[in-house]
């Protein structure tokens, strides 16, 4: 009988470790990995003095108070992830029960369209879902290989990646809107009204400005921009009290910019689409069929009834 060169090895691998693993990198800390998987920090020292023996490797280093990553842990965990997504797939292959998903679901979407139209697809989850954890980050400019490296399974956007494996559906269109403190100055009604004010807008990044504000320039719209800000939902403290306009999507009245006044332009401005995006991976996969049902339900509920589509 031939030996065995370790008393551990990859025959010693299982689910749990692979969730361990997932959630410890995630979670940034063994008391939130421990949160995350319902288990006591004993627990996760355990199983993860187990998974360091298995493959060898610290995993996890001390970086302050404290843990990050090894570069062979990121590796490690972007595998585990696409195994629990097999063994998932293996384990529902008849019907699809949401209230039996343990998974952490991750969503790319900037502001805007986070804190408007996620809120309800992730009340939803919580109810009929409670095993799935919703992660959100930023999308900036989507990129594909989000998708093709499943760094997250949706994206939420005005701008949907070009691939031939990359899939969308419209969730709606919306109309920009001036938005303004009427304490301050009255509406812009004309397009020289409108160029004489001075501005806030958005930069997301460096130098990445709203498409908007790259169409209205391409069109010989010149604005006078006071201020720039990461996100819509700063725009408020810098309108409230001042005569500076911002142009931005209109169903932001119902939340964030709530409490300015707001008009249609006095400049033509195009229509903003929102896009859901994902990979083709996940195209027939119910669970995440089921997801896609969800999020566009949520998007629904928060939406007038002239903007869905």
């Amino acid at each position: 009988m031939m030996q065995c060169m370790s008393k551990v090895d990859w025959l010693d691998l299982d689910v749990r470790l692979l969730r361990l693993l997932v959630a410890v990198v995630d979670a940034g800390s063994i008391t939130g990995a421990a949160l995350r998987l319902g288990v006591t920090q004993s627990a996760v020292s355990h199983l993860l003095a187990k998974l360091r023996a298995i493959t060898a490797d610290p995993l996890f280093v001390k970086a302050g108070r404290g843990i990050v990553p090894t570069a062979r842990a990121e590796l490690l965990a972007a595998e585990a992830r696409d195994l629990l997504r097999q063994f998932e797939r293996f384990a529902r292959w008849g019907d699809f029960d949401p209230s039996r998903w343990h998974t952490t679901v991750t969503i790319a979407a900037n502001d805007f369209q986070r804190d408007l139209l996620l809120p309800g697809g992730a009340a939803r989850l919580r109810r009929e879902a409670p095993g799935v954890a919703l992660r959100i980050v930023p999308s900036a400019v989507p990129r594909v290989e989000m998708l093709r490296a499943d760094e997250c399974q949706l994206v939420i956007s005005p701008r949907p990646p070009d691939g031939s494996d990359i899939l969308q559906k419209k969730l709606f269109e919306d109309h920009y809107h001036v938005f303004y403190d009427p304490a301050l100055r009255p509406a812009p009604r004309s397009r020289g009204d409108y160029l004489a004010a001075q501005h806030a807008t958005v930069l997301y990044g460096e130098r990445r400005s709203l498409d908007l504000d790259q169409y209205l320039a391409s069109h010989g719209v010149a604005r006078k921009f006071a201020v720039m800000v990461p996100g819509f939902g700063a725009l408020a403290s810098f309108i409230r009290g001042t005569p500076l306009l911002a142009t931005a999507p209109g169903l932001l009245a119902r939340q964030t910019l709530a409490g300015l006044a707001h008009v249609r332009p006095p400049v033509h401005c195009p229509e903003l689409p929102m896009y859901m995006i994902w990979h083709a991976r996940y195209q027939e996969d119910p669970a995440h069929r089921w997801l896609r049902e969800v999020i566009e339900a949520g998007v629904g509920s928060a939406l007038p009834a002239a903007a869905r589509r």
